[in-house]
């Protein structure tokens, strides 16, 4: 029916700006939102929303949002049309590509990618045209040890264990606070009625964390850690269930490589020795494992604050090492794998792992999953000599906000040849760039979360049509990745580019497909399948035929009743497929087949761990921290997530504040290796002696951004301070936790 333009619209979509997906239900009338709520009919969310998905709101109308191609003469932009805006960039680029290479331009990718159908299902394509090594992305910022880790003992970074959260008894939660962030790694809407939910059946919820997070709040107990003793903490509790005899891996005993390895590293890390590093006592570690093998469905689980800190990788590792001597990998109640319905057959072909295949020009860091670290960034762009980045393409980040040490990585960045950002804002990185692309609002495009529903608690898909329709002089993200694929090409494209690479893309992940012969298509032909796609165009096309090759797929055809796109569009609130289920031995990719349990690669790291057994340091720590209304630094232009007191203070505790004699609300200066900062001190029993805590994401003050509500609560940028050369060794991941610091009474 064709609605008046006065008349009342009603959407439903999933919220695109954080892991939990809930379902929107949106009311529109002509081309404004008038009022947005939780969308009751929602099979995972049931009509539960947080602030941020009010905001979606205010992000579509924000007056600041970039809505042309900007092209930068000197300090000043000029608005220009995307014939000109293409031709400026495959002017800067193609120059450099022939003079330096093709690794001396380096592309980010940042976190609001992983939001957006179209960058995740084309940004492979582009970065195969620009075939340069020089790659890097928000993961070294965040959850790179997880995805290495589950790399090496799973054999796929896609092979993250999830907790199954709606039917665990226990639950271990190691530096995460999904009251804060909605839930990290594990898709799940409502983390506070789900975790309440799990209370009410007699369940227990511990969180081991230096502040005493909502969550923390929230829990039958929480222990104070010090900051970077994580991995101390978790060998502890694996000592105690080897000693205890208290190792319970059921059916996984056949399948596990390294379990008598794994009861030999852990026999220096008693509960009594580590107990003195890490601030936890003995007896509570003790405890501890005892209830965790004592409960019949359990769950350890940690994130941002166990990955960016120098042993990341190992945590992440101990934690599926503890899931799977407790008999909790692969088993209900405990951590498993979803299956989600665009996930594609697994190839029983020897697969190698993707980590260090080269390495970083200056520093030497190995490779991860196709990536280098962002903390080498910088000096690879300021070092001279071969391979030198000269030019830089952003794609929806602000590592000028977010990398370690950013004042320098700012720096960098200003002594570039050329630089592209993909961005809706002028912020503090985009404001450096030549040319600057604008993408559409949310609203405007349609949505899957072809990411988030592998991390998923239950096996969900919605799709979301655009709620509105993309103005005329809009290109959709997909054609902005595209176009750029054609500028850097070494091809001559004949023809409508963004049609012949859009065709290039599904025939070459039709083939990919066929030649694994687990696919239900394995026997069938490329072009018979790319006919039966030709109905659509763009990430329909490719969403359709990632859910026909799913689990629940028709198989184009061989399935009458199974899943296709068109299915989820006659399902606007989306669809469940059911709680996660045990299929360890599908997923497994391992070259022997197995978990392996004692990689050598992490067994080797374990003596640089008890090598901090016999340090000991009297620094104030510095930690992160979330907040619910806030995602990093891209929804500070938004009055309903930016209103009230201000967020951006320092969390220091009541003894360490008279010992330095800082006063509450008072100032404080920050300082570390890398730069200072001026504070507002906020005093509190909430954080752990000798820790201090700053949010991330703010630090909006610099000039040249076009943010007006973002420089009226500009905060403080907390990775001033945070240092580029302290990493996690294994995977290159920032260390954002856990860094040395002096405070200073200001006035």
């Amino acid at each position: 029916m064709i609605l008046n333009e006065q008349e009342t619209k009603i959407s439903y979509r999933t919220c695109p700006l954080c892991e939990a997906t809930c379902g929107l239900e949106i009311y529109t009338k002509g081309q404004e939102v008038v009022h947005i709520k939780g969308d009751k009919q929602d099979p995972f969310s049931k009509g539960y929303l947080c602030p941020k998905g009010f905001s979606v709101k205010e992000l579509h109308a924000d007056p600041d949002r970039i809505r042309k191609p900007m092209i930068r003469r000197g300090s000043d932009w000029q608005e220009v049309s995307w014939e000109e805006a293409f031709s400026e960039v495959r002017k800067g680029l193609q120059s450099i590509i022939k003079e330096h290479g093709r690794n001396s331009i380096a592309v980010y990718l940042g976190n609001p990618t992983v939001h957006n159908l179209g960058s995740m299902l084309y940004g492979p394509t582009f970065l195969r045209a620009l075939g340069s090594r020089s790659v890097f992305s928000a993961s070294t910022l965040d959850q790179m040890p997880k995805q290495l880790s589950s790399e090496i003992m799973f054999g796929s970074d896609a092979n993250l264990p999830i907790p199954d959260l709606d039917h665990t008894d226990y639950f271990l939660m190691i530096g995460a606070n999904p009251l804060a962030s909605n839930g990290s790694l594990m898709t799940a809407p409502n983390m506070r009625g789900r975790l309440k939910e799990l209370q009410e059946r007699g369940g227990k919820l511990v969180v081991i964390d230096p502040v005493r997070t909502l969550t923390a709040k929230q829990a039958d107990e929480h222990q104070f850690i010090r900051p970077g003793t994580d991995a101390l903490f978790l060998f502890a509790l694996i000592h105690t269930l080897f000693e205890e005899d208290l190792v319970t891996p059921g059916k996984l005993v056949n399948l596990l490589n390294g379990l008598e390895e794994m009861k030999s590293l852990s026999q220096d890390f008693t509960p009594e020795v580590v107990a003195a590093k890490c601030g936890i006592p003995a007896d509570a570690i003790r405890r501890i494992a005892r209830e965790l093998s004592g409960s019949e469905r359990a769950i350890v689980y940690g994130r941002m604050g166990t990955c960016t800190q120098p042993f990341g990788t190992m945590n992440s590792w101990l934690i599926d090492v503890l899931n799977v001597l407790t008999g909790n990998l692969d088993r209900q109640g405990g951590v498993m794998f979803p299956n989600p319905a665009t996930r594609r057959a697994v190839s029983k072909k020897a697969r190698s792992m993707r980590y260090n295949r080269y390495q970083s020009r200056i520093s030497t860091m190995p490779e991860v999953l196709g990536e280098l670290p962002v903390s080498c960034l910088a000096e690879e762009i300021e070092t001279e000599g071969p391979g030198q980045i000269r030019a830089f393409i952003c794609l929806a980040g602000n590592p000028a906000l977010s990398a370690p040490n950013s004042g320098r990585l700012t720096t960098a960045f200003e002594s570039l040849d050329f630089m592209v950002s993909v961005d809706c804002y002028l912020n503090e990185t985009s404001r450096l760039a030549n040319v600057i692309l604008p993408v559409p609002s949310p609203l405007e495009r349609s949505h899957y979360d072809i990411t988030f529903y592998n991390l998923a608690v239950r096996n969900i898909a919605h799709y979301s049509k655009p709620v509105f329709e993309l103005p005329p002089d809009q290109l959709d993200d997909w054609k902005i990745l595209l176009h750029l694929a054609g500028e850097v090409s070494e091809h001559n494209l004949q023809g409508d580019p963004i049609k012949v690479l859009d065709d290039l893309t599904v025939m070459e992940l039709i083939k990919h497909e066929i030649k694994n012969e687990n696919s239900p298509i394995s026997e069938r032909k490329p072009q018979e399948i790319f006919d039966l796609l030709k109905n659509r165009k763009g990430p329909e096309r490719l969403l359709d035929f990632y859910l026909r090759v799913g689990p629940y797929g028709d198989h184009f055809g061989e399935i009458p009743d199974g899943l296709n796109l068109s299915v989820l569009e006659e399902n606007p609130h989306g669809m469940d497929f059911g709680t996660m289920q045990p299929r360890i031995t599908e997923i497994l990719q391992t070259s022997s087949g197995k978990i392996e349990l004692a990689p050598a690669i992490l067994v080797k790291d374990v003596e640089r761990l008890k090598g901090t057994l016999e340090t000991k340091s009297t620094d104030l720590l510095l930690v992160g921290r979330r907040d619910l209304r806030s995602n990093n630094s891209w929804l500070h232009n938004l009055p309903v997530l930016v209103k009230g007191e201000d967020r951006c203070t320092l969390l220091i505790h009541t003894s360490d504040a008279v010992s330095l004699g800082l006063k509450n609300g008072g100032k404080a200066l920050v300082q570390s290796r890398t730069g200072k900062i001026q504070v507002t001190v906020e005093i509190t029993e909430d954080i752990m002696p000798g820790t201090v805590s700053l949010p991330h994401g703010w630090g909006h003050n610099l000039s040249g951004t076009r943010l007006g509500v973002a420089k009226e609560h500009p905060g403080v940028n907390v990775n001033l301070l945070t240092d580029n050369r302290v990493i996690d060794p294994i995977s290159g991941n920032a260390v954002l936790n856990g860094v040395p610091v002096s405070i200073v009474k200001v006035g």
